[in-house]
């Protein structure tokens, strides 16, 4: 059964869309620690990020830099964090979270309510920058 991410990536299920090229897609978590949380996934279908082939596993960080990026310029945070879960979903992925504090990344936290019009804002604004 394909992964929540896999249906994302084939258009079944919407998603706000930050970034994408032929490997990866970015999209915002829609449970997010900050304003700009945002998912980094590869288009393989993978489930522990350290099973990923070399080639996907060396790209993905530099795809993921590029929306961290973006991201710093339009979501007022010291830096982005970095996090690499796994658990969540079996797709390998990596969170890019907008931080002041090491707080910021506390995924126990109760996590932002978003509309759907916010989403659209913010996905359009880190598209944009």
């Amino acid at each position: 059964m394909p992964s929540i991410f896999t249906r994302i990536i084939r258009g079944e299920i919407p998603c706000h869309k930050v970034g994408e090229d032929e490997r990866f897609l970015a999209f915002l978590d829609i449970s997010p620690l900050r304003e700009g949380h945002t998912l980094v996934i590869p288009k393989l279908e993978v489930d522990k990020f350290f099973d990923l082939p070399v080639d996907v596993l060396s790209g993905i960080m530099p795809f993921a830099q590029e929306v961290a990026a973006r991201i710093a310029k339009v979501v007022p945070c010291d830096r982005i964090g970095v996090s690499v879960v796994g658990l969540e979903v079996p797709h390998a992925h990596v969170h890019l979270i907008p931080i002041d504090s090491v707080y910021d990344m506390d995924f126990s936290k109760p996590k932002l309510k978003l509309t759907q019009d916010a989403f659209a804002a913010i996905a359009k604004r880190i598209r944009e920058a």
